[in-house]
């Protein structure tokens, strides 16, 4: 039945008017089609609630990691880029060189990591709920954010260890 009021107000009247028509028999479970519709994919919805939940915290943690990994690359190198520095390097290049380093390694984990997704986004179809497993913005936005994250891991320490006079870089253990 179609109707232009809140479909709720109407149960007892239709309860009646089929309890009328089937001469007497109850009738139990009236339900509109949207809770028909929440009913029947009630399951799916959680299973994407719960893929989106952990995506979500694989993408932070594989910020975090990433983070982590290029500081510390960059601050075992500190040594190296005061004698660098000592030697008349400019700090714009050596801060570029580390920079440039950095971004080599992340775009190829970038490329290697939309390899490795695209080959098992076909074995997560059975999990999907209106997404594809081909979906456009997952592909281009998880690899852009893992890659400016990337980006400030190299540059932050890039420039804090080319600030570092050369002498107390010579010095660093």
């Amino acid at each position: 039945m179609r109707t232009r009021v809140e479909p709720h107000t109407l149960v007892k009247p239709i309860s009646a008017a089929l309890r009328d028509a089937s001469g007497g028999l109850a009738v139990a479970h009236i339900r509109t089609m949207d809770e028909m519709v929440i009913l029947t994919t009630s399951r799916q919805r959680f299973n994407m609630l719960l893929l989106t939940i952990f995506g979500s915290s694989a993408l932070l943690m594989a910020a975090i990691g990433i983070y982590g990994l290029m500081a510390y690359s960059v601050q075992q190198r500190t040594q190296e880029l005061g004698i660098r520095m000592a030697l008349g390097a400019q700090a714009s290049d050596v801060r570029n060189m580390v920079i440039r380093q950095g971004m080599m390694l992340a775009v190829m984990g970038v490329v290697i990591g939309i390899g490795g997704a695209l080959w098992l986004s076909r074995f997560l179809n059975i999990f999907l709920f209106e997404v594809t497993a081909w979906d456009p913005t997952a592909f281009l936005l998880t690899p852009l954010l893992l890659s400016a994250v990337a980006l400030l891991a190299v540059w932050l320490p890039a420039r804090r260890a080319t600030r570092v006079s050369p002498m107390t870089a010579l010095r660093f253990e």
